[in-house]
């Protein structure tokens, strides 16, 4: 038997699965360890409830689309908002050459899941799932193009798919940049801790903290939690501020849309997500270099975690598990491959073009923590190894800007590539 809900009863639904999430990961150690998002862990259960509807009573559910998108495309919307060119300066060199890195990564990861897709007998396009889609994309992006893959692609289960692969890339990333770091910064002969700390290793540091404090002093938007907040994080925001972050995602939004229709049958043909994406970045810099525009990050840091939230959920609700039955061994053996790649391009490519000392063992964990999983984990990773051994100023300044927005642009854009070639 078939149900379908409107909107109002499929957001309910969707923030019930987000409070059940929350539940789930302040009581489950492994699961706020890892950084699992709560819609993730929430929705996984909605998931299998449904998937045990289905299988003993005949149940299947439809859920309101409409809202769904909408949701994806405020998400988009806020990473283009949030990047700001201007902050590039800011970083300057190493920030420039670490997104070249990573872009090629991205590159890399691709052609492994296309791939050993191919090699396994499984659609191509199923290998983009296991790559940059869902590992370095993430849960919002596996998501959006899950949904693109099936309606324009014909891929069945691209969205259960992708939402799995990225669920194992938060964990894979989580337990994979420690012990990456770990390994080079003993190679290098750093000890843990300033127990009994060395001259050269007082001076470096103290001279760290200080270039991080001027650049926090120059721009208040460096500030790592100004960059990629979690979302359960208090920031204050006016009535006045939260109508005109709405008309920016709106107007993001409109843009989308036009485009969408302008480019239908063209060969700059993209995803409407992605034009959303392209949309706010190009109102963000506008408004800022042309204008002197003052953008309230936080409000559009609130809106863009909500949706991400709310669409997740919806999402999830939607998975039918069932269609990944025939899939799971041969998508285990693709994401170990990556896993496998992703441990040795940071090991050998990220640390060495980085520089080769201990900023760049902390920057290949932070690596190794959104070229799996996301941005937090990246973090996480590398808060573990600065515990344990010496600060990196350096590394916080550039993973989160790096992770939170300017990888998702350049995934869109190679993405778009790949989905475009002769398979």
């Amino acid at each position: 038997m078939e149900i379908t809900l409107n909107g109002y009863y499929t957001l309910i639904l969707a923030t019930l699965v987000l409070l059940l999430g929350r539940f789930l990961v302040k009581k489950i150690k492994f699961l706020e360890d890892f950084n699992i998002p709560e819609p993730v862990a929430g929705g996984l259960v909605a998931a299998i409830i449904v998937y045990a509807l289905n299988l003993i009573w005949g149940y299947s559910f439809n859920f309101q689309q409409d809202l769904q998108t909408a949701c994806m495309l405020m998400f988009f919307a806020s990473i283009g908002l949030s990047a700001d060119f201007g902050r590039l300066k800011a970083g300057g060199m190493p920030l420039l050459i670490f997104t070249v890195v990573v872009s090629v990564f991205i590159i890399l990861q691709d052609i492994v899941g296309v791939g050993m897709a191919s090699i396994l007998g499984l659609d191509p396009l199923m290998g983009l799932v296991t790559g940059s889609i869902a590992l370095t994309g993430g849960h919002g992006t596996a998501g959006a193009w899950g949904i693109t893959l099936e309606e324009q692609y014909g891929v069945v289960g691209a969205t259960t798919l992708g939402i799995a692969a990225a669920t194992y890339g938060l964990v894979a990333g989580g337990v994979i940049g420690g012990p990456v770091a770990r390994r080079l910064i003993q190679k290098m002969g750093v000890k843990p801790s300033l127990a009994n700390p060395n001259p050269t290793d007082i001076e470096r540091v103290a001279g760290q903290q200080s270039l991080y404090s001027t650049k926090h002093s120059e721009d208040e938007g460096l500030d790592t939690k100004e960059i990629f907040e979690k979302p359960d994080s208090m920031r204050f925001i006016t009535a006045s501020s939260a109508i005109e972050t709405l008309a920016l995602f709106a107007a993001a939004l409109a843009f989308a849309d036009v485009m969408t229709i302008v480019a239908k049958d063209t060969w700059f043909e993209l995803p409407t997500f992605v034009w959303a994406l392209g949309g706010g970045v190009i109102i963000r810099n506008v408004l800022t270099m042309v204008f002197n525009f003052d953008m309230f990050d936080r409000a559009i840091d609130v809106f863009g975690n909500a949706a991400l939230s709310l669409f997740l959920a919806m999402a999830l609700l939607s998975l039918k598990l069932w269609q990944l039955t025939d899939l799971a061994g041969p998508v285990l053996v693709i994401l170990l491959v990556q896993t496998v790649v992703m441990v040795a391009y940071a090991y050998f490519i990220t640390f060495r073009i980085m520089g080769k000392d201990y900023d760049s063992a902390v920057l290949a964990a932070g690596h190794c923590g959104f070229g799996m999983g996301a941005t937090p984990t990246a973090i996480a990773n590398m808060q573990a190894v600065t515990d344990r051994y010496l600060p990196s100023p350096k590394a916080f300044l550039i993973v989160p800007m790096v992770g939170a927005f300017f990888v998702d642009i350049v995934n869109a854009t190679v993405l778009q590539i790949f989905t475009k070639l002769p398979f």
